[in-house]
């Protein structure tokens, strides 16, 4: 049996070879290259990522300065502890008594003039000052609205007699003021004011400023002050009605006492003075 030979395929057959002169044919176009999908480009950038990240470091050793606190601590730590583990251990220490013995003095007799002319010495005036002040003669009357009997009188009272009010009241509220009486009367064309000024026991000082400054008359031998007569008018205050004046001042222990005597002319020096020692007669 006759067998034909096999007839080769076209798939496997060579292109076939172009003639020579015959023009060339454009090549087949090449195929395209597969799109990327997006798993493939996640894939491609966390290799390259993995790729630009260094490994991670090894664990750090401890530094020096660590070390070194670490060090001190524990050592504070541990000599705290022995420290109080041998003061524990010591027996305890005694405390000194809560009461000494009181001192003591020698016996010995007291002597009553050594131990009064220690003590302080009493106020030479106290007790109820309207008892010591004058009282106003029978046929004089009142003057305005002072008072007309022995009556106490305030620090603010004192300075509305005087020209600077303020000033008074102040200097007398600064300087050991502790209270005051007084007593006014009218007899004829004459004004009388007495007074008595105490101060505390321990601005007797004071008190005796106020009788110096200016040049006195003694009324009386034995007074510590003195007498002045006004031969000028003066006015009183807020009006143009003249008057003359005339006062004494005396000073014993913590006490002043002034008389004040006004007339619508010169006031005789012996009515003030006849004033004056009478009062200073009741202070002694």
């Amino acid at each position: 049996m006759t067998t034909d030979p096999v007839a080769s395929s076209p798939v496997d057959a060579p292109p076939p070879t172009p003639p020579a002169g015959a023009p060339d044919l454009p090549s087949a176009p090449p195929e395209a290259a597969p799109e990327a999908t997006p798993e493939a480009t996640s894939e491609a950038t966390t290799e390259a990522t993995s790729e630009a990240t260094p490994p991670a470091r090894g664990p750090r050793r401890p530094r020096p300065v660590l070390l070194l606190v670490s060090g001190l601590v524990l050592g504070t730590v541990a000599g705290g502890g022995v420290g109080y583990a041998i003061q524990a251990n010591r027996p305890p220490t005694p405390l000194p008594p809560v009461q000494v013995a009181l001192p003591s003095y020698p016996a010995g007799a007291l002597d009553p003039a050594v131990a009064a002319a220690a003590a302080p010495s009493p106020l030479a005036i106290d007790g109820d000052l309207r008892k010591l002040l004058l009282s106003a003669p029978s046929a004089s009357s009142a003057w305005d609205d002072y008072p007309d009997t022995p009556s106490w009188v305030t620090a603010g009272e004192l300075a509305e007699h005087e020209g600077r009010t303020a000033a008074v009241f102040k200097q007398l509220n600064t300087r050991g003021f502790r209270r005051a009486v007084e007593i006014d009367w009218k007899q004829g064309d004459l004004k009388v004011r007495v007074s008595l000024i105490q101060y505390t026991a321990d601005r007797a000082a004071e008190a005796a400023a106020r009788t110096l400054g200016r040049p006195l008359e003694p009324f009386a031998p034995e007074a510590n002050g003195g007498y002045e007569v006004d031969s000028t008018a003066s006015y009183w205050a807020e009006t143009t009605e003249p008057f003359y004046g005339a006062d004494a001042v005396a000073q014993r222990g913590t006490v002043v006492m002034e008389v004040k005597v006004f007339g619508t002319r010169p006031v005789s020096p012996e009515v003030l003075k006849d004033l004056a020692k009478r009062q200073w007669e009741r202070l002694v």
